[in-house]
């Protein structure tokens, strides 16, 4: 058994967790609160500014997005210019370059004008969300590339289904805002010499995504319009211009109707975007966001970036980016003044996915588990620590259609409708993270998460490395409880 980061669990006094026997969503044993926490001052947002990456001769830490783009809000149509350096960081030389270009899969949605690699104009093809690039020169291991786009997005509108069946949309544009998400193409992750783009499916998520830079400069036509961003603005002669290192998706948001609350929390600024006469709840998850930060910095490790934006979704869904979330509408609406709601749950959620999606990336199409059930569980640890009171009625509000009659380990696709996604991949999973946590004890299991976000920052995380970095915490069995979770063995 090993054993680490003994100052962490000096901060982290929990009682034992109830037995196996005694996880149902009716009875869950109070614990200690994780920590007591006191909620800075707000304070005045300082300002940073960065030149765009260059091209250099030896290898980059990572990949550099520098985008210049302009949004004509009445048109809906945004005009851009993208740089891209990318690093081969691989022991391979590379005959070829795959870009994601989700835009495309809208009709129209997608125009090319021009595409280059270290300044000559190449060959490529697009399908779908596929733009393949077969390269005119070998591209040898520890070797930059430059890769130029300019291309136009005509930006669909974000049509809502029934969210109990297809996951709501949220690229494009709704009566009341525009969404940037998945909107310029990017290199997706190189695994056993395979490009990793998986297939969309009707709901959940399948992008996997490196950790990049960027460097993003951003106008709108209309002065109206005020845009939240996935990192701090600097105002420039043109527009806006932001910085945000080692992230995994750069998302923009505009509308002429936003308000905006802020808190400091140390050196990282919090952001609630809102609607009019939504001020009560857009408050409720400004504090939710600022209060799980700073919970989730002492029980995972510390927050990667210097601001962090929540933004009321004009559709009724939540949906996690790089140092941003939406929030749904129908929670706004809903919001009773009390903890006991899918606000303030969800916010947590969120926030949570920060430390798994953000820093500690996975395969979401495949492995959906390993961020959305530690996303869950995060909600479990924020009300017993604030709402120790509320937290049987979390196990129960939450767990609404939980079936345990299916695997943990589902790829996406594998799951008959949303629901089952949610109640394989989310509630199974909190279930199972219960269970594991009173089997092994409270500091093994917190001094096992602390060290797997520390061990895979900025990496993409399997469930190898999830059991291998938990047995190494550990010397207790467990293995009556993961055949019941999952059907590969473990």
């Amino acid at each position: 058994m090993k054993t680490k980061n003994t100052f962490f669990l000096v901060i982290i006094l929990l009682t034992s967790a109830c037995s196996a026997s005694d996880k149902s969503s009716d009875s869950v044993e109070e614990k200690t609160p994780i920590a007591s926490i006191v909620l800075p001052t707000e304070t005045p947002i300082p300002l940073t500014k960065t030149p765009a990456p260059v091209p250099t001769a030896i290898p980059l830490e990572r990949a550099q997005y520098g985008i210049y783009a302009t949004l004509d809000y009445a048109g809906k149509k945004v005009e851009v210019e993208e740089s891209i350096l990318y690093p081969n960081k691989s022991t391979e030389t590379l005959s070829d370059i795959l870009l994601a270009v989700e835009p495309n899969l809208w009709a129209n949605g997608f125009l090319l004008h021009e595409l280059s690699v270290d300044s000559v104009p190449i060959n490529y093809s697009l399908e779908g969300q596929r733009m393949h690039i077969p390269l005119n020169e070998p591209f040898e291991p520890n070797k930059n590339i430059e890769i130029k786009l300019r291309y136009t997005l005509n930006l669909p509108f974000a049509e809502q289904g029934d969210p109990s069946l297809v996951r709501a949309r949220i690229y494009g544009y709704t009566d009341r805002q525009v969404n940037l998400t998945n909107w310029y193409p990017f290199v997706v992750p190189r695994k056993d010499s395979v490009w990793q783009l998986p297939n969309p499916w009707y709901f959940g998520e399948h992008f996997i995504y490196d950790a990049a830079d960027y460097d993003v400069h951003f106008s709108v036509n209309d002065e109206t319009v005020v845009v939240a961003a996935s990192a701090k603005a600097e105002t420039t002669a043109q527009g806006w211009a932001y910085q945000l290192k080692s992230a995994r998706a750069f998302v923009l948001s505009a509308s002429p109707d936003y308000k905006v609350l802020s808190q400091e929390v140390g050196d990282v600024t919090v952001y609630s975007y809102y609607y009019l006469l939504f001020d009560i709840p857009a408050q409720e998850v400004l504090n939710v966001s600022v209060k799980a930060l700073q919970l989730y910095e002492q029980i995972y490790g510390e927050y990667s970036h210097k601001s962090l934006t929540a933004v009321q979704g004009d559709f009724n869904d939540g949906m996690e980016y790089s140092g941003f979330y939406f929030q749904s509408n129908g929670f706004y609406n809903t919001y009773d003044g009390t903890a006991q709601n899918y606000l303030t749950f969800v916010s947590a959620h969120e926030v949570a996915h920060q430390w798994f999606f953000e820093s500690v990336a996975n395969d979401q199409a495949n492995e959906p588990w390993l961020d959305e059930m530690l996303a869950t569980y995060s909600e479990r640890l924020y009300y017993e620590t604030y709402h120790p009171e509320a937290l049987n009625w979390w196990w129960q509000a939450r767990m609404f259609d939980y079936s345990p009659n299916a695997w943990l380990d589902l790829a996406v696709s594998e799951n008959p409708s949303e629901r089952a996604y949610w109640s394989s991949s989310y509630f199974h999973g909190a279930h199972f993270l219960e269970e594991l946590r009173t089997r092994i004890g409270d500091e093994a299991f917190f001094a096992f998460l602390y060290d797997y976000h520390l061990e895979l920052t900025e990496k993409i995380a399997t469930g190898d490395d999830f059991f291998r970095i938990l047995r190494e915490h550990t010397d207790v069995d467990f293995s009556d409880i993961t055949v019941r979770y999952f059907r590969a063995a473990r």
